[in-house]
């Protein structure tokens, strides 16, 4: 059977909601160790071997590979599956837009942007992450590459436990120099090189929402993190050092050009200078909740629903809550990949659950995709537990109706 007629059937399974499989990616421990918070039974944390990592993340609605040392060409991306002939079929979700794209984004956002250019994922590490920054376009556009500009919401479900260090560094202080940052990448190999020190550290607290803009160091903190982000996995790494863990100069470097890897110069002037030393970091980057429409009107009907990711062309992101036993009718104005985190309850003629546990390679029933015919037509969406159904919705670039800054 062809790739289109795949394609086709597996829109045709979901009356145009596509059903995505799971997507499990590991990290190396240097980087950071598994949270344990994903619902992953914690026997498969290291199902693809301790030597490629625990698996600390879980993409959501991606076409885009994961840039990890020895991975397979499919890792990071999503796959669709649906049902033929009482056989369980797939195929990625990156072929069938290629194939099917006008069907699946509309024909302008696949004339304009060429495909998904996001996608999102969870990330779960017991401690903080080294402090980093995401290329922008200009910096990687030559080598094939797209930059990495992102956002991050902390969903209450996830985060039962704050594990280590639930504070994430933000850019720099004022003072700090362009010289104080070369200082810092001279001292590599001589253990902590002292970086945060030139930072500020945040308290994360669930519910909230943060943007950061490629071009912005930050070392990540230990909640489970929601984050829609641009098409890439490109980074640099300025922290030589994590809770005592060395990290290799040609990791930090990964995405750094060869003829560039050791030239301190070009490195720091990967930094916005502007945006990392904006004296309101906070003010101008963390994100307030906007309800979607007339919060009465919502909850009359039997929902909530607010935006919690916005102020980027390239992606946004609502969260969705349906009250127990109701069955509402939602429209939106593009395509989303979406993830139930609470609840269980029907999505079209399709049956939707946030499962407790889920072993390495098994089928969930929580993760979809939803047209843009669908989503402006509307899609019902019906509760049928005892507990509110939550939803997280991830939205490609260009939607009219999010919110600007």
């Amino acid at each position: 059977m062809s790739d289109e007629k795949l394609a086709r059937q597996a829109l045709e399974f979901g009356d145009g909601i596509l059903w995505l499989a799971p997507t499990w990616v590991p990290r190396p421990l240097f980087i950071g160790e598994p949270g344990g918070r994903l619902k992953l039974d914690k026997r498969d944390l290291y199902a693809l071997g301790a030597d490629r990592g625990g698996i600390c993340e879980r993409w959501i609605a991606s076409t885009v590979r994961a840039d990890n040392p020895g991975a397979p060409e499919d890792e990071g991306l999503s796959y669709v599956v649906f049902k033929s002939g009482g056989e369980l079929k797939k195929i990625l979700l990156k072929r069938v837009i290629e194939l099917v794209g006008d069907d699946v984004l509309g024909r302008d956002v696949m004339r304009k942007y060429g495909g998904l250019r996001t996608f999102t994922k969870f990330f779960d590490y017991a401690g903080p992450l080294p402090f980093h920054l995401h290329q922008k376009d200009e910096h990687v556009r030559k080598y094939g590459k797209f930059g990495k500009p992102e956002a991050y919401y902390f969903p209450p479900q996830l985060n039962f436990e704050e594990k280590r260090f639930p504070y994430t560094f933000f850019g720099l202080h004022p003072s700090v120099t362009r010289q104080d940052i070369i200082e810092c990448l001279k001292n590599w190999n001589r253990g902590d090189n002292g970086i945060l020190d030139l930072s500020r550290a945040y308290r994360i607290r669930p519910r909230t929402s943060w943007l950061v803009q490629a071009g912005i160091l930050h070392a990540p903190g230990s909640l489970v993190t929601y984050e829609p982000q641009g098409p890439s996995d490109v980074f640099a790494i300025y922290q030589s050092m994590v809770e005592n863990r060395p990290i290799p100069w040609e990791v930090a470097m990964k995405d750094i050009p060869e003829e560039h890897k050791n030239d301190l110069e070009y490195i720091v002037d990967l930094i916005d200078w502007e945006l990392n030393t904006d004296p309101d970091f906070k003010k101008n980057h963390f994100l307030k909740h906007i309800p979607a429409r007339d919060p009465e009107e919502m909850k009359e009907e039997g929902y909530y629903e607010k935006w919690i990711i916005y102020g980027f062309e390239g992606f946004s992101a609502k969260e969705l809550v349906v009250y127990p036993k109701r069955s509402v009718v939602i429209r939106d104005a593009e395509a989303y990949g979406m993830i139930v985190v609470q609840g269980r309850g029907m999505l079209g003629r399709l049956e939707m659950e946030s499962p407790t546990i889920i072993r390495f390679g098994e089928l969930t029933r929580d993760e979809f995709f939803v047209t843009r015919e669908v989503a402006r037509e509307g899609v019902r969406i019906e509760n049928t537990g005892n507990e509110e159904l939550v939803i997280l919705k991830n939205f490609g670039p260009g939607n009219p109706e999010a919110p600007k800054l």
